[in-house]
């Protein structure tokens, strides 16, 4: 039989279906018209359950109105799965048809040369690089969401070898739905030329040969031409100040032969898929010519010469710059960014590593909304509206602000410290979270700032780097970034950084401090203490947002500071991690945070301490929340995005420490 509804009485939500009494009894003739007729239809919004439409859990939610539709996009930055548990049959119901952005990691940069994009690709409804690209017709299944890492930036010199991005990809390995190949890695000086990749590495000035991008006009790896264009080649070097840009999604990177530009990575592309106003939404890149977001897979800048003042730009999307000492940066995290190369005559600079990669899906599920704020990924739960901003962008009112309590809700977690890069050196702290409320007025616009997280220490520097803060509001609110891993006896060894939580501490040396640890403010706990003795040297943990780094022993290094779950308000089932295929529980992302010891939701755990032995399993894990893990052999695991995780320090046999997860700013209000 057909939809009828209830007969009258309560709303058809709320009412009984075999009721006691005629007080009961749900859903009258004005209920089943205003709720059955107009919703079923598609008549008015009908977030946050939508019915007779695709049901879905996975990622970060957003749900958002263009023109009268309104849709809802699920953001991975990190590894998970798609579940769709409904598909509506009902006369009225919204599509099945899923829309996509699949973004792989960047490839680094080198030494000269500069890393390229990764691989875009999408199938959004007229954007200029659909073509092609296959559909996506949901079932009730699991769809596995696997988003790339970033190549590894390095300790660059004659005879290092930049590292290409990974591939990301929705649906199982053996019958992937739709990949896009992870960046080319950078030309390195001298003898290795850039790599093929989603786009090509920058040449540098011996070799100047660029690498390909997986574009129809110009083949990359053996099998091309390829039926999509999911990125361009890298720019080629040249001369002895000139070195090329990495490929971008929108556009080649570019050489010395190009005036004014030389240098410079290609342009990303603009896909706007994850909320209504790319000018706010605050997911993927800014492009600064626009105050416009949502761009994505921009090339690195290639390496200057240090006489040559200045520095070669990324391209637009996340890409990092170039340049030399301290002017080198790494590709923008889930933007797929390529990695900024460098230049140094004496071999110990450091490339800027590639940004991860990005998974977007979204599908109607209704019409017509009005919202109080704008910014961010737009979710609702509980009687909330929640406000999830995964990079920067701006939170503003709008018109309807003033209906009804004008408080908010907010969680600030600040980008976590880099790990170690030398032997027994200690893991990243967390980056500091702030919680709490306050009061707003409207009109209000606030700039959102998402904290980066710090790169790993490298061989021979040491040393981690602190991440960087995430602010939001009057104040302003600003949560501190985690501090950085202190190095090993290689050289002398270093002491643990200060910063929301404290970096682990290097051989012998102490834990860095928590920002106003012990207090009633306090952003999180400090470092453990690196151990002196004999035979292996193991470095302090970082500190979390939920207790102290571990200490390290004379075997094995310090495990990371737990972190904790995010208040209440925030734990939407349907964002809860989804990645159970990760053999580390601190990095099972795919949604908020990652399990813990009481549940989901887990955020900024301290990275793991490093090992001077080469036994796999001896360094420390990472912390409950993101922390990355020390291998005990091998380098260091990166932090996980959007969770403020510290990086994992290196052991004997790698070569640098892991880059601390990326922070995120989450605001709320009644809806």
């Amino acid at each position: 039989m057909g939809y009828l509804g209830r007969r009258i009485g309560k709303s058809q939500d709320t009412g009984n279906s075999n009721p006691a009494s005629t007080t009961d009894v749900g859903g009258g003739v004005l209920d089943l018209f205003a709720t059955g007729y107009f919703e079923r239809q598609g008549k008015s919004y009908n977030a946050p359950n939508a019915k007779g439409g695709i049901i879905a859990t996975g990622g970060v939610i957003s749900d958002y109105t263009s023109g009268s539709d309104v849709y809802r996009a699920h953001i991975f930055t990190s590894s998970g799965t798609f579940d769709v548990t409904e598909i509506g049959t009902e006369i009225g119901s919204f599509p099945a048809n899923v829309e996509y952005l699949v973004v792989a990691g960047g490839g680094s940069g080198g030494y000269e040369g500069a890393g390229g994009a990764g691989g875009l690709r999408t199938n959004l409804s007229g954007h200029p690089l659909a073509t092609n690209n296959p559909t996506f017709t949901a079932s009730v299944a699991t769809y596995p969401i696997s988003v790339g890492g970033g190549g590894a930036g390095s300790d660059v010199g004659p005879g290092s070898t930049p590292v290409s991005g990974t591939p990301s990809f929705i649906g199982p390995p053996g019958s992937k739905l739709v990949e896009s190949t992870g960046g080319g890695g950078a030309a390195n000086y001298p003898g290795i030329t850039g790599r093929n990749g989603g786009s090509g590495g920058g040449g540098s000035s011996t070799p100047t040969t660029a690498g390909f991008g997986r574009n129809p006009s110009t083949p990359g790896p053996a099998g091309g031409p390829f039926p999509h264009t999911e990125g361009h080649p890298g720019g080629a070097g040249g001369g002895s100040n000139y070195a090329g840009g990495g490929g971008g999604a929108g556009g080649p990177g570019h050489g010395p032969g190009d005036s004014g530009i030389e240098g410079t990575g290609g342009e990303g592309v603009q896909v706007a898929i994850a909320g209504p106003a790319p000018a706010t939404t605050g997911v993927g890149a800014l492009n600064p010519s626009t105050s416009q977001y949502q761009w994505f897979a921009g090339g690195g800048g290639g390496g200057r010469n240090p006489g040559t003042p200045g520095t070669n730009a990324g391209g637009v999307g996340g890409g990092g710059s170039g340049g030399n000492t301290n002017q080198t940066t790494s590709g923008q995290q889930s933007t797929g960014g390529g990695g900024g190369g460098t230049w140094s005559g004496g071999g110990t600079n450091v490339s800027g590593g590639g940004g991860s990669g990005i998974v977007i899906v979204r599908y109607q599920i209704g019409k017509v909304e009005t919202q109080k704020a704008t910014g961010g990924a737009v979710s609702y739960y509980n009687n909330k509206t929640i406000h999830t901003f995964t990079s920067s962008g701006t939170f503003a009112t709008t018109a309807n602000w003033n209906a009804g309590t004008n408080e908010v809700e907010y969680l600030v977690v600040a980008g976590g410290g880099g790990g170690a890069g030398l032997n027994d050196g200690g893991g990243g702290g967390a980056g500091g979270v702030v919680p709490g409320t306050t009061t707003l007025s409207h009109p209000t616009s606030y700039t959102v700032t998402v904290g980066s997280g710090g790169v790993g220490g490298a061989v021979p520097n040491g040393n981690g780097v602190q991440g960087t803060p995430s602010v939001f509001g009057p104040g302003p609110i600003a949560a501190t970034g985690g501090g950085y891993g202190g190095h090993g006896a290689d050289s002398a060894p270093g002491a643990g950084g200060p910063g929301g939580s404290g970096g682990g501490g290097g051989e012998d040396q102490a834990g860095g401090a928590g920002t106003n640890y012990p207090g009633p403010t306090q952003q999180g706990y400090p470092g453990g203490t690196g151990n002196g003795s004999t035979p292996d040297y193991g470095g302090g943990g970082g500190g979390g947002f939920g207790g102290a780094g571990a200490n390290g022993t004379s075997t094995t290094g310090g495990a990371g500071g737990i972190g904790a779950q995010v208040p209440t308000t925030f734990r939407n089932p349907a964002s809860a991690p989804s990645d159970t295929s990760n053999p580390q529980p601190n990095q099972r992302g795919g949604g908020l945070g990652t399990p813990g010891p009481a549940g989901q939701f887990y955020i900024a755990g301290g990275g793991g301490g490093g090992t001077e032995g080469d036994s796999p399993g001896d360094g420390g894990d990472g912390g409950a929340g993101g922390g990355g893990t020390a291998p005990g052999s091998g380098s260091g695991d990166n932090g996980l995005a959007n969770t403020g995780g510290g990086g994992g320090a290196e052991s004997h046999s790698g070569n640098h420490g892991g880059i601390g997860g990326s922070g995120i700013v989450l605001i709320a209000y009644p809806t």
